[in-house]
């Protein structure tokens, strides 16, 4: 049978790094008190110059180049993003741009951070359906723009970043066994970002109220999510006939360490098999996936035949799974 099969991956993140220690000459925290309650110590921030345009782009090339694949071979691009260049167009059409990708068409996915999943799975299916070849699939955010610099209980979290990986129609085993993705948009405003759209139109007095950045009730969003990711996870080794046995790397969202933790125990992954780079990179939404899946692939860290569950939560709420042979 015809399966999407991962043939390249790429990641890349802003030079500047914003420490702990940074936050705490602007900000009445330590720290101490971050690492404890996320397991961040730090995280990146996207140049003035720099749009999340930019950061897809170099992500992608960084992929296209593994994978072998030139962009007008590309038939399709999927960007999972909430901090786009603009409301719209698409920010993957201006990726197209940028690669050269002159065949391709192009679109985003707003999932918040289940966008690569949910893109990923867009894209899986139109390779097995037969109707495409290559598709380039992205994460990418700069959430640090919409974060409130004044509240400790947000901005801590964010990073900048992106990460991409093509997908190629191929015969076998090997490739995107199946996706699961679920939401529940009663519970939206625990975490959204409130304006600017046609609801909450830009003013004087919603910039006053502060409507442009991202908000989150963390408490609840965290019971929601940890029990959302272990349901998830388990969807997906139960409609495939696996456990957790038969994974080999376990790629959660980096969120936060205690999501991670809580998740990776209930799935009986507590161990190296999971990946972590929060503690780095800190919560870049979408992009977290792609970012640690880079990572792990270009440190040796999996091999051909290798079983790779991936598994997020995000505003929406939206949550989704998916389990790849690599």
């Amino acid at each position: 049978m015809i399966r999407a099969r991962i043939t390249g991956t790429g990641s890349y993140l802003p030079e500047k790094v914003l420490t702990n220690f940074d936050i705490e000459k602007f900000l009445d925290t330590s720290d101490e008190w971050i690492r404890t309650r996320t397991g961040i110590s730090e995280r990146r921030i996207a140049a003035d110059d720099e749009n999340t345009s930019d950061l897809a782009t170099k992500a992608s090339e960084r992929a296209l180049e593994m994978a072998g694949v030139r962009p007008e071979e590309l038939d399709l691009i999927v960007m999972g993003t909430i901090t786009g260049d603009y409301p719209w167009p698409a920010t993957a059409c201006v990726v197209q741009v940028n690669l050269g990708a002159v065949n391709s068409g192009a679109y985003d996915v707003s999932a918040a951070c289940s966008g690569f999943i949910y893109a990923l799975s867009a894209a899986a299916d139109r390779i097995q359906a037969g109707n495409a070849k290559k598709i380039l699939v992205i994460g990418a955010e700069i959430l640090t723009r919409i974060c409130d610099w004044k509240d400790r209980n947000t901005c801590i979290l964010f990073g900048d970043g992106a990460g991409a990986v093509v997908l190629e129609a191929v015969e076998g085993e090997n490739g995107v066994l199946s996706t699961h993705l679920h939401a529940d948009g009663s519970q939206l405003e625990l975490l959204y970002q409130p304006g600017f759209s046609t609801k909450i139109v830009l003013s004087v007095e919603a910039i006053e109220r502060k409507e442009q950045y991202l908000k989150m009730e963390g408490n609840e969003v965290f019971k929601v999510a940890v029990r959302s990711m272990t349901e998830a996870g388990k969807e997906a080794l139960a409609a495939n006939n696996m456990t957790s046995a038969d994974v080999s790397l376990f790629v959660p969202h980096q969120a936060n360490l205690r999501i991670l933790e809580a998740v990776a125990k209930r799935l009986k992954l507590m161990d190296e098999r999971t990946y972590i780079n929060v503690d780095r990179f800190g919560n870049t939404s979408g992009a977290t996936i792609p970012i640690a899946l880079d990572e792990a692939n270009r440190a040796g860290r999996i091999k051909e035949g290798d079983i790779l569950l991936f598994d997020a939560f995000g505003g929406g709420f939206t949550w989704a799974s998916a389990l790849v042979r690599w």
